[in-house]
């Protein structure tokens, strides 16, 4: 990865149609967890159903767009300072606390998966979806979030949004979904290789990220890379570090 630079469309090409009316980002996270099996790196993702507006049939990540509910959220626990600098330029230390609650919930809610720690009792919230995440007894694990990446949906498509790309480990996984758990926005959830990841019907924005988790997975613990953050300029990316 270069830290700085412009490179051709491959980011937005083939996503999805363009023509659209020109939308304002609205900010989103995604979480990308990471389960190691030996030498073996797998990471959780999911099929969008076809019916979907925004890219139908395509693998991601879970994750979705910042509700209020995030940003009124009080809990004990916080991102890491180096994490939640890097998250909050150009938005703000509680938008970026925000953004990485918003990365759990979203997961929760597509897969049943709760990233967290167990715990006594739950924060008041009008929340609905949190109320159904502190029903397991689980409080969010803001702490074991990294921060890996930041995407900017390019103009011309049906929904726009302003990414970033979390990434935790397994190990941090309170709780497994049930059969019924989930919203089944995304269909039949996988743990994928990342060469499986690479072969599933995915956009290069994906494909990019995955190529991150595993740079990053080989420098190892300790290690700063820079987070890059992927913007559209007249047709092409531009990658900067943040």
């Amino acid at each position: 990865m270069t830290n700085r630079g412009r490179v051709e469309d491959p980011f937005f090409r083939d996503d999805e149609e363009t023509g659209f009316p020109a939308l304002k980002p609205r900010d989103a996270a995604s979480l990308i967890l990471v389960r190691r099996e030996k030498r073996t790196i797998r990471v959780l993702m999911g099929q969008r159903h076809q019916g979907h507006v925004f890219l139908p049939g395509r693998f991601v990540f879970p994750g979705g767009r910042l509700d209020v509910g995030d940003l009124r959220l009080a809990l004990p626990t916080d991102l890491k300072p180096h994490v939640r600098a890097k998250v909050a330029a150009g938005t703000g230390e509680a938008r970026a606390r925000g953004l990485g609650l918003a990365a759990i919930r979203e997961t929760f809610e597509e897969t049943g998966v709760l990233v967290g720690t167990p715990a006594g009792l739950a924060p008041r919230t009008r929340s609905e979806p949190w109320r159904r995440f502190f029903v397991h007894g689980v409080m969010p694990a803001l702490e074991a979030l990294e921060f890996i990446g930041r995407a900017i949906t390019p103009p011309g498509r049906p929904r726009r949004y302003d990414a970033r790309f979390f990434m935790a480990d397994a190990e941090h996984i309170a709780h497994t979904p049930g059969a019924r758990e989930g919203s089944g926005e995304l269909l039949k959830p996988a743990w994928l290789t990342l060469d499986e990841a690479r072969r599933a019907p995915i956009i290069p924005i994906t494909r990019f990220i995955l190529d991150e988790i595993e740079a990053r997975l080989a420098d190892g613990p300790g290690v700063e890379r820079p987070v890059p953050f992927i913007l559209p300029r007249r047709g092409k990316a531009i990658i900067r570090p943040l």
